[in-house]
């Protein structure tokens, strides 16, 4: 059961994490697939969401044609 949480979390977060234009956006988007798999996890929906975002927006800086 646990596993599938985890793998359901992980495809959530890669769905949405690579969306958004502009960098509010991209914030956004990361923050809300943090706190979603934080949520599955059962963990801190403010730290999940807090670290959503800030790998959201290096990832979408690093690959900028892949966002």
């Amino acid at each position: 059961m646990q596993a599938k949480l985890i793998l359901a979390a992980f495809g959530l977060c890669t769905t949405l994490a690579a969306c958004g234009d502009t960098t509010g956006e991209q914030v956004v988007y990361g923050a809300g697939a943090g706190a979603v798999g934080s949520a599955l996890l059962n963990g801190n929906l403010v730290a999940g969401a807090a670290v959503g975002a800030a790998a959201n927006v290096i990832y979408c800086k690093e690959n900028p044609r892949k966002c």
